[in-house]
């Protein structure tokens, strides 16, 4: 953990239950078996990038498919006029300056909302991501907690709502 801190002293946030003040995070290694979740005080805190926040700097990243299918996605998202932005491999390369992400990776994105969309504005989100150069994993981020959007627009009625409290299944009309 702490030679990966050396290459990149950056941490991701979790979604976690913890106490006022404190922080849960992810210490990102060179490999997924090298992720170490952690805790740190609020105070401590030097700087934060929102996933909104790092699509000024698309063009750090290599030319890898991820990469090709962010540059994409501005033109799926940004019409709705929502708050959206990368995570995962992606994210973190481009906040941290750290190259991680690979030709292999695919393309987490983040969607910050206060309340789910209808769900046709779902399905021409998840139609426009899924023509994208590489695999878009999507998870739409409510005040309730994360949703995958593949889920949302699969024929369950059932979905996986990631809490701070742990994962939780729950029926879409209790999202609404």
């Amino acid at each position: 953990m702490e030679q990966a801190l050396r290459r990149a002293p950056w941490v991701v946030v979790r979604r976690d239950a913890t106490r006022p003040g404190v922080v849960p995070v992810g210490v990102r290694g060179t490999t997924r078996n090298e992720r170490h979740p952690g805790l740190i005080r609020s105070e401590d805190v030097v700087e934060t990038r929102s996933p909104a926040e790092l699509l000024d700097r698309i063009d750090r990243l290599p030319d890898v498919p991820a990469a090709a299918a962010l540059h994409c996605a501005v033109d799926v998202l940004n019409p709705a006029g929502v708050d959206w932005g990368p995570g995962g491999s992606t994210g973190f390369s481009l906040a941290s300056g750290v190259t991680v992400v690979t030709p292999d990776s695919d393309l987490d994105l983040v969607i910050r909302l206060q309340r789910l969309p209808q769900p046709a504005e779902l399905g021409r989100w998840y139609d426009g991501l899924s023509r994208l150069p590489a695999r878009v994993d999507c998870q739409l981020d409510l005040p309730v907690g994360g949703l995958a959007l593949a889920e949302l627009v699969g024929p369950s009625e059932h979905v996986l709502l990631r809490t701070a409290t742990g994962p939780r299944l729950v029926t879409r009309s209790e999202l609404r």
